[in-house]
């Protein structure tokens, strides 16, 4: 765990009564995933409880126990599920998501696997010292078993931001320079925190909407992002079940 000093009033801690959970984790962030989960699954997860608004199942990968969290919005949200997990026990975990492109050759269902991630959101910056970056273990058994859904992967930066009203043309076009590949709501916070906590973290974004061309374009009924969508979770169930 990276060092720092100043204690904190408020600590996650396991409660004397609170159950552990498996050390495999899979956040997602809309209902509608945790609906094409449960599909993907040969047995229905079991809701066990509520963190801050947010489901949690448990779910057998393979033979494999396995967390799901979900549905969340947004960095807040999002890390006070995860220090709550971690802090349960759980120390290895994706992040399955959607975004949005802001460049033209991401198209509406291809897959984005992020090796980094630039911060606008106001949770990272509370986790000093680490690299905003994903597990390099996870991401290296994340790459084949995406790769072989045939889906087209994109890996690169994605810009996280707390105001998806605030994505401005002169941002977009900021970022295109920097060839940052597209915009999610938690991506920075998750790698943030989870280096901070010392555990394994990968995220997997599915392209919904397209910015590109400083008009907003949705996806979200397109068959290709629906199917990316569903071939994602299938993959990540795959890798968690040691297959």
């Amino acid at each position: 765990m990276a060092a720092d000093n100043c204690p904190c009033v408020i600590e996650p801690r396991k409660g004397r009564l609170e159950k552990c959970l498996p050390d495999n984790a899979l956040l997602v962030f809309s209902p509608e995933d945790l609906a094409s989960l449960s599909a993907c699954l040969p047995q229905p997860p079991v809701r066990t409880r509520k963190l801050y608004l947010t489901d949690i199942y448990t779910a057998l990968a393979g033979s494999a126990p396995l967390a799901i969290a979900g549905p969340m919005l947004g960095a807040p949200q999002t890390i006070l599920v995860l220090e709550k997990m971690i802090a349960l026990g759980a120390g290895r975990f994706i992040a399955v998501g959607w975004c949005g492109s802001l460049c033209g050759h991401v198209k509406i269902g291809d897959i984005v696997l992020p090796v980094g991630a630039l911060s606008e959101e106001g949770t990272s910056s509370h986790y000093p010292g680490v690299e905003c970056s994903p597990s390099n273990q996870l991401l290296e058994r994340l790459r084949p078993i995406l790769q072989a859904t045939g889906k087209t992967i994109h890996e690169g930066m994605v810009w996280t931001t707390d105001a998806p009203f605030r994505e401005t043309c002169a941002k977009v076009k900021s970022f295109q320079a920097q060839n940052i590949l597209s915009v999610d709501m938690e991506t920075s916070a998750l790698f943030s925190v989870a280096r901070f906590r010392g555990v394994e973290l990968g995220v997997v974004l599915v392209v919904s909407d397209d910015l590109s061309s400083l008009k907003w374009v949705h996806g979200f009924r397109d068959p290709d992002f629906k199917l990316s969508r569903q071939e994602v979770l299938q993959s990540v169930l795959t890798l968690f079940s040691g297959k």
